[in-house]
């Protein structure tokens, strides 16, 4: 591969990813809405990836040989770049979610008491519905709620692609991912390490099912390779290893030298990653592939690490802050 267009990718593993193309030497341009600086050695383009006149007029003749979409969240979208990136690149990712199989956020997608494989949400079947007001969160919240609008907005993208795409194109879908430290903004691990870490109990489900993670190396790892390949249509992107909740907390604690404590989550006030239906992903098609797949095992105590980390830091810099202040 001579050249790479990612859009997005200006935080956590996009980050990444976009490192790992332009080490090896692969010529990278970068577009978003100039929030974000790009890396030293990326071309950088500034426009709204939604704003078809806008992202045309930006990218002027440039053409690639693939694209990353790193922040694809609705049929719209997806409808713009099938358009603008029509003569530009043979080769099309997307970075989706297992969000797209939670039955919570659809009747249509099943239920399942293991993990699932592609073919339970098949974007070639999936119904599409442009007239939704996908370009106003306010307006698209009197449809859905914000859990249910990801997951059918992702869906719904894929479709599209499924459909419409005028190139090769592949929908990444990735399992949670971890690691990082205070590069990681979900703050999701970071919600167990420190409560586990204070002593707090964390809250899950009762009999809570296991779910998926990835690395977040890991998966700009398989965005990279999917970009080269041919594999066509949807990959689940996990590390071999599911997790429960409690089990999640319990090696967290082991790592911190301490004790998990737990209470019943009630309503919707679970911890992350504690659901009550299964919520695993099978990541068969992507290991037949040849894509590298790691063991959860093998780097989570690292993220932990990171992860308590970052907290340190976060309170000493808060406490030093508090200081300065009563010393003005």
């Amino acid at each position: 591969m001579r050249s790479v267009c990612i859009i997005g990718g200006s935080r956590y593993f996009g980050l990444h990813l976009v490192s790992l193309f332009r080490d090896a030497g692969v010529a990278v341009t970068l577009v978003n809405r100039g929030s974000a600086a790009p890396p030293p050695g990326v071309d950088h383009v500034r426009a709204d990836r939604s704003d078809e006149a806008a992202l045309t007029a930006a990218l002027r003749g440039r053409t690639f040989d693939a694209v990353v979409d790193q922040v694809l969240y609705t049929p719209l979208q997806a409808a713009v770049a099938c358009r603008v990136f029509a003569d530009r690149t043979p080769r099309y990712v997307m970075t989706s979610t297992m969000e797209v199989y939670d039955p919570a956020t659809s009747p249509l997608v099943p239920a399942s008491d293991g993990p699932v494989t592609e073919g339970f949400v098949d974007p070639a079947a999936w119904s599409v519905d442009l007239d939704l007001p996908w370009h106003d969160p306010q307006a698209l919240a009197r449809h859905f709620d914000a859990a249910t609008g990801y997951a059918e907005g992702k869906r719904q993208a894929e479709a599209v692609l499924a459909r419409s795409a005028p190139f090769s194109w592949a929908s990444v879908r990735s399992a949670h991912v971890l690691g990082g430290g205070d590069r990681d903004f979900t703050g999701r691990l970071a919600h167990y390490v420190e409560r586990i870490a204070a002593g707090r109990p964390v809250a899950v489900h009762r009999g809570a099912r296991p779910t998926s993670f990835v690395h977040h190396r890991e998966i700009a790892t398989v965005l990279a390779r999917a970009a080269v390949t041919d594999a066509d249509g949807p990959l689940n992107a996990c590390s071999h290893g599911a997790l429960d909740a409690a089990r999640l907390s319990g090696l967290i604690a082991e790592r911190l030298g301490t004790t998990a404590r737990f209470r019943t989550a009630e309503g919707g006030d679970a911890s992350p990653f504690s659901f009550d239906r299964s919520y695993a992903m099978d990541n068969g098609r992507a290991a037949a592939l040849g894509f590298p797949l790691s063991r959860t095992a093998d780097w989570l105590p690292a993220a932990i690490d990171e992860a308590a980390g970052a907290a340190k830091a976060a309170t000493a810099g808060a406490a030093k802050a508090a200081t300065a202040g009563r010393a003005v």
